[in-house]
């Protein structure tokens, strides 16, 4: 059998330690494995030949056949470049080379028959090609050319003439290795029932597919495989979770969530939030450790319902924690617990990076002793002097923002496994909920509480400023507050900070008067939480920013947010910074400036952010365009996986269907120990290796 995993990549030939480097470099590319599931991104049909007569211009890449008439060398130095005349006696057209032009040159020969692929361009009235591949006509069969596989590269690559077709002659070598057996990585009966290629084959037919239909199969079958792996790896965790772990069993709803409910609710409940509350409350009166993901747009009431679930904690003497990522979000959230427990004899504290020594030593005595009932913080919960008399429920805020291994630290502060609640106002798509937090049971509050307004979203081009900044007057007028947000992307830093400076200068220049204040993630924190401060305080009235504020304080005076150059935001991140406004009973806007050159996908973004407050259909939208790689929150997930050939936006349906397969597999054998199913677990374990295994959380 053949082991393709153990087989370096330098040793396949034609590669060598160079390109061994740079394909480990660019594309982690380092075994036969690596390289054979490096899979193609398109594939263009080669089994058709065109005659020079039909070509134009706009075609994309064509075959012809023919001879070259005569050959010449034309510029000197640098400049110099081969033009070699072909025909295929409906036409002329000019195949031209800018690099390697002594070695193209020995190899061409005049009146001979050859296979020419390339992308036809027009100059000069005069239809061309540069670099085309040739080959000899007397050694190709067309029939078996089938569909021509074309690979990513990188720039560095490129540069490195390591593009598409060099990739594609490194993948014919490493394909045809594969005549030797290769283990099968799904079990026979899988195979046969769910009529799927075998693995050696459809490895094979999805570089060098002969027909759409085969390219189809393997494509299906490598999906298909690809997702189950995924499915069975969460869904195991999750049973031996089951098995390992035990809950703690509260089995009573008492005295604090009684005394709140009845006396201390500032509004009544929305369906939404009563429905979530009763999962949550038979999740922890189960016995069985809570494991729930709550998902609810920005102002849905997730606090609320966290604290009520809180207090079945403390109603059974237990403690409870909430970690916010930042120590502005963990200030709000303790804020807002403690208005709403006004009146109630409960202790709640705050413990962040800037406690104060003092105050430090005072809260982590009254954690160990029990007396401390509720504590919110942000990392600082992590370290190892936070101890405390009995963690019942761990509620996690935006749990993207914290990796791993870091969540994993706060559950060894227990000898027993506390319930988990996890909290995000990102919006997940179900079939991406069921791929990054597949173990866990998902809550959805779907409805705003009552007496909030939709925020009304309007597009407007960046040369109607003038209506702008005259609504921008109406509403700072009436006493609102402002946000103008302008992007900050990585690669263009210097020149997106010089934006932000010169549109902070216009707003102050614009708006005499009023206090302006800006924010960006280059400043240091105490000077960033200042700024944030002086706006949240209502002693600033316009914050121009970064979107820093993505996750931030809660203003409810904001009634405006301005989003420049939102052409360069995705849909996701676009939603979060709407839900900073709208937390007022006033009516709220959100205003997406763009320039007129829009592109077709962009143009769909700013159309379905107009139509929509829906944060579900936003989501589901983002993933269709964009792909699960952008979406916050994919890389640290808990559940580490890279799609090499499924889509989590367009695999949706496959991705169901295979959970449901994998489930079926889990319930029929939990031990592991059946014969037919040994190809799977092994295969699973192989997976799992290179993995932490944090099974335990989220």
């Amino acid at each position: 059998m053949l082991d393709l995993s153990t087989r370096d990549i330098k040793f396949l030939s034609g590669v060598g330690p160079a390109r061994a480097k740079t394909l480990n470099q660019e594309l982690k590319i380092y075994s036969l494995q690596d390289l054979i599931y490096y899979f193609p991104y398109k594939y263009v049909d080669r089994s058709r030949i065109y005659s020079i007569a039909e070509l134009s211009g706009s075609m994309p890449f064509v075959q012809l056949k023919g001879q070259i008439i005569n050959i010449s060398s034309i510029g000197e130095g640098r400049k110099k470049r081969l033009v070699a005349r072909f025909t295929d006696g409906t036409g002329f057209i000019d195949l031209i080379w800018f690099r390697g032009v002594k070695y193209v040159q020995d190899s061409l020969k005049v009146r001979h028959d050859y296979i020419i692929f390339g992308k036809p361009t027009v100059f000069n009235g005069q239809v061309n090609m540069a670099h085309p591949d040739m080959e000899d006509a007397t050694e190709v069969q067309l029939s078996t050319l089938g569909l021509k596989p074309y690979y990513n590269t990188t720039e560095k690559m490129k540069r490195t003439s390591m593009n598409s077709q060099s990739i594609e002659r490194l993948m014919k070598a490493a394909v045809d290795l594969l005549q030797y057996p290769i283990p099968e990585t799904l079990p026979d009966y899988i195979i046969a029932k769910y009529k799927l290629m075998p693995l050696q084959q459809a490895l094979r037919c999805i570089h060098f597919p002969t027909n759409a239909i085969e390219l189809r199969n393997a494509q299906y079958r490598l999906k298909f495989e690809e997702l189950f792996y995924i499915q069975l790896n969460i869904l195991t965790y999750s049973k031996e979770r089951q098995l390992k772990y035990r809950g703690f069993l509260f089995s009573k709803v008492g005295n604090h969530f009684n005394d709140f409910f009845h006396n201390h609710l500032p509004f009544e409940l929305t369906g939404a939030q009563k429905r979530v509350l009763k999962e949550i409350r038979k999740d922890m009166g189960s016995g069985i450790q809570m494991n729930r993901l709550l998902q609810g747009d920005v102002g849905s009431g997730k606090t609320l319902v966290a604290l009520m679930s809180m207090f079945i904690a403390l109603d059974n003497n237990y403690q409870a924690c909430m970690m916010a990522p930042t120590e502005i979000l963990a200030t709000q959230h303790y804020e807002t617990i403690m208005e709403f427990l006004e009146g109630m004899d409960i202790r709640v504290e705050l413990l962040t990076g800037s406690t104060k020594k003092k105050d430090r030593e005072r809260i982590l005595s009254g954690l160990a002793s029990g007396e401390v009932q509720i504590i919110l913080g942000t990392h600082a919960l992590l370290e190892n002097t936070v101890v405390f008399k009995l963690l019942g429920l761990a509620v996690i805020d935006e749990q993207h923002r914290f990796g791993v291994a870091q969540r994993a630290r706060l559950w060894v502060k227990n000898e027993s496994m506390p319930h988990i609640l996890v909290m995000t106002a990102t919006p997940i798509p179900r079939t991406l909920a069921m791929t990054l937090y597949g173990d866990l049971e998902v809550s959805v509050i779907d409805e705003l509480p009552p007496g909030r307004k939709p925020i009304q979203t309007i597009h407007l081009f960046d040369n109607r400023k003038k209506s702008l900044y005259k609504m921008i007057n109406d509403q700072l007028t009436l006493g609102r507050q402002i946000y103008f947000v302008f992007p900050l992307i990585e690669e263009s830093e210097k020149i997106d900070l010089k934006n932000l400076e010169q549109g902070y200068a216009w707003i102050k220049e614009d708006f005499p008067g009023y206090e302006v204040v800006k924010i960006h993630g280059k400043m240091k924190p105490a000077e960033k939480d200042a700024q944030m401060n002086l706006f949240a305080s209502g002693q600033a009235h316009i914050m121009v920013a970064t979107t820093v504020i993505e996750v931030g304080v809660n203003v409810p005076n904001a009634s405006v947010m301005v989003i420049e150059n939102a052409e360069r935001f995705g849909l996701s991140q676009l939603h979060q910074l709407r839900g900073r406004v709208g937390r007022g009973a006033d009516q709220s806007y959100c205003i997406l400036v763009t320039s007129y050159k829009l592109s077709e996908v962009t143009r769909k973004r700013i159309e379905i952010m107009v139509d929509t407050n829906d944060g579900f259909e936003i989501a589901e939208a983002d993933l269709k365009l964009r792909g699960p790689g952008d979406l916050e929150g994919t890389q640290q997930s808990g559940v580490a996986f890279d799609l090499k050939i499924a889509d989590i936006g367009k695999d949706g349906q496959l991705l169901q269907y295979v959970r449901g397969i994998a489930s079926e597999i889990i319930e029929a054998d939990p031990h592991r120990n059946s014969p037919v199913n040994q190809v799977l677990w092994l295969e699973l374990q192989k997976q799992r290796k290179n993995q932490n295994d944090w099974s335990a959380i989220s």
